[in-house]
């Protein structure tokens, strides 16, 4: 305890503590990772497609040369990036990935989410459900002992 430390049985010395933000940041990627917000994948077609979420992707310019981040709307495709490094769209890529990270933290967090505000509705109604069957038990019990009660005095009563 105050004594001499004892080497690892390898040798090594052990790794320093991660700084908590490093760890955040490992934790959120994880979960990103898990969660199927971000789909990444290769599309074939005349024009092959690098999707990085359901609703944005990557693709070649007209001339094949250019880099084009795309963001597919309501109104139609939005332009997010275009470039001939591939550098820059790569940057424009990982700030729309974080932005749309911290939307969906603020949005799990305020319980915006469709499935956080459907889950929250599911739970109260269920014990909704649950105190609603116990009250319902107790008053049918209470009746029919009130009724066996009746019953019972009824049959074993005093006789006239």
């Amino acid at each position: 305890m105050w004594g001499r430390k004892r080497k690892d049985a390898d040798g090594e010395r052990p790794t320093p503590p991660q700084r908590l933000r490093d760890a955040l940041r490992k934790a959120r990627v994880d979960q990103a990772e898990r969660s199927d917000l971000f789909d990444r994948g290769i599309s074939r077609g005349e024009t092959p497609r690098l999707w990085i979420d359901a609703i944005a992707h990557v693709c070649m310019g007209p001339d094949k040369r250019m880099y084009r981040f795309l963001q597919e709307t309501r109104y139609g495709l939005k332009v997010l990036a275009e470039s001939v490094n591939v550098p820059e769209v790569v940057h424009a890529v990982t700030k729309y990935l974080a932005q749309r990270l911290l939307e969906r933290e603020r949005a799990l967090a305020d319980g915006l989410l469709p499935g956080a505000r459907d889950l929250k509705h599911e739970m109260r109604s269920e014990r909704r459900r649950r105190r609603r069957g116990a009250l319902t038990a107790f008053v049918f019990g209470v009746l029919v002992g009130i009724a066996s009660l009746i019953a019972a005095a009824l049959i074993f009563g005093p006789k006239p």
